[in-house]
C-alpha cells in the first residue's frame, strides 16, 4: 500500500479514521513539514465531536496511571479514545525522554484507542506546541474522547484551559501538591480534582482541604462546582466516579451558556496565538529588523519606538499566504515563535 504523500491524502486517510495515515499527519504537524497547513485546513470542518479532557498537575501524582485507566475505562464504555501525554524534551534531539512505549506500556493497546507522546521542546506551560493541532486531528480521525496528559510542570500547567473541555486536576496526600496548587492557580483551572493513591496515608485530609480551598474561593464558573473525588489508578478504584464527573461536566457544558462561552474563548485564545506567531515571523523576516534592532542596541530609540515603527511598516512587507502558515508556529506565543523564527532566518530560511 502507497504511503500517502499529499495533505489531500493524508486528509482522506485520517478522516477515513486510518491509523497508519493518522499517525504520519501527527508527524508532519509536529515536525512543521510543508503541507501541514494544507492538511489541518481540509479536516477542521470535521472537528468538534470530541470531548477533550486534559489531566494536569505536578509530577509524581500517578496522571500517567490515570490516564491509562481512564482511556480503558471509556473504552470498555465502547468510546474511540486519543491520548496525548506531553514529555520533556531531550536537550540533544527535541525529541520526548519519555515515550508512548514507556509511558503507557501498561495501557490499552486495541484499535479504539491511539496514543501519542509530544515533545514539550521548551514549551511553557505543560504543553507542546502542537498539542492543538493534534487534538484536532485525532478529533477529525472520529475520536470520542482525546485525554491530554501535561508534562507535570506543576505551577506552570494553567495552559491546558486553552484546549481542554474538561480540566481533571490530580494531587497526591503527602506531596504538598494541596499548597503549590493553591499558590499557582491550579485549582482555578480545574473542573474536577482528584486525589490519586487515595489508598496512602493523609488521602482523607487533602480531600477536607481542597474542599475548604473550594469554600474559601470564588468560583471561576458560579454554576460548577468541581467535585474532590479519590481513586487509586493502580487498581482502578475510583475510575467509574471520574468518567462519571466528566461525563456530568460534558452534559454541563452541553446545557449551560458556559459550554459556548469557554468554546468562544478558546477559539479567541487560538486566534490570538496564531495571529501573534505569525506577525512575529514576518517581522523577524523582515529586512528592517536587524536595522531597528541595531538602533535599539546603540540607545537611539527605545524598544517601545522600534516596536512601533515595526508595526507600522507590517502592512508593505509581503506575507505568508494562509495555506502557507507554519503549523508549527500555531498555538504558540511569541517566545516560541521568536525561537523558531530566528533559527530560520540564520539557516538562510
Amino acid at each position: 500500500m502507497t504511503r500517502p504523500s499529499t495533505p489531500e491524502d493524508l486528509a482522506r486517510g485520517v478522516l477515513a479514521g486510518d491509523r497508519s495515515a493518522l499517525a504520519r499527519a501527527i508527524t508532519w504537524v509536529e515536525n512543521g513539514r510543508p503541507g501541514a497547513a494544507d492538511l489541518l485546513r481540509r479536516v477542521y470542518s470535521r472537528t468538534g465531536r470530541a470531548h477533550v479532557v486534559g489531566l494536569t498537575g505536578a509530577p509524581g501524582v500517578g496522571k500517567s496511571t490515570l490516564a491509562a485507566a481512564l482511556a480503558r475505562h471509556l473504552r470498555a464504555s465502547g468510546q474511540r479514545v486519543g491520548l496525548i501525554a506531553v514529555d520533556p524534551s531531550s536537550p540533544f534531539t527535541g525529541g520526548a525522554l519519555l515515550g508512548d512505549r514507556i509511558r503507557f506500556s501498561h495501557g490499552p493497546v486495541d484499535d479504539g484507542v491511539f496514543f501519542r507522546s509530544l515533545a514539550s521542546r521548551g514549551q511553557v506551560g505543560g504543553l507542546s506546541r502542537a498539542t492543538g493541532d493534534v487534538i484536532h486531528l485525532l478529533d477529525a480521525a472520529g475520536m470520542d474522547t482525546v485525554l491530554v496528559e501535561t508534562v507535570g510542570a506543576g505551577q506552570s500547567e494553567v495552559e491546558v484551559m486553552r484546549c481542554a473541555h474538561t480540566v481533571v486536576v490530580v494531587l497526591a496526600p503527602g506531596l504538598g501538591d494541596d499548597v503549590q496548587a493553591a499558590k499557582a492557580g491550579i485549582l482555578e483551572v480545574g473542573d474536577v480534582l482528584v486525589v490519586n493513591k487515595a489508598d496512602q496515608p493523609g488521602a482523607s485530609r487533602t480531600v477536607q482541604e481542597l474542599r475548604q480551598m473550594l469554600d474559601l474561593g470564588a468560583p471561576r464558573d458560579p454554576g460548577w462546582r468541581p467535585p474532590v473525588l479519590e481513586t487509586v489508578a493502580s487498581d482502578g478504584t475510583g475510575i467509574d466516579g471520574l468518567a462519571a464527573a466528566i461525563a456530568r461536566h460534558r452534559q454541563y457544558l452541553a446545557e449551560s451558556p458556559a459550554g459556548a462561552q469557554r468554546r468562544l474563548w478558546q477559539a479567541e485564545e487560538a486566534l490570538r496565538q496564531q495571529v501573534v506567531a505569525l506577525v512575529w515571523e514576518r517581522l523577524v523576516r523582515s529586512p528592517r529588523w536587524e536595522a531597528v534592532a541595531a538602533a535599539v542596541a546603540r540607545r537611539e530609540i527605545s524598544p517601545a519606538e522600534a516596536a512601533v515603527q515595526l508595526l507600522a511598516g507590517l502592512g508593505d512587507e509581503p506575507g505568508p499566504a494562509a495555506g502557507d502558515a507554519d503549523p508549527a508556529l500555531a498555538g504558540q506565543g511569541a517566545a516560541e515563535g521568536r525561537t523558531r523564527a530566528t533559527e530560520g532566518r540564520a539557516a538562510g530560511g
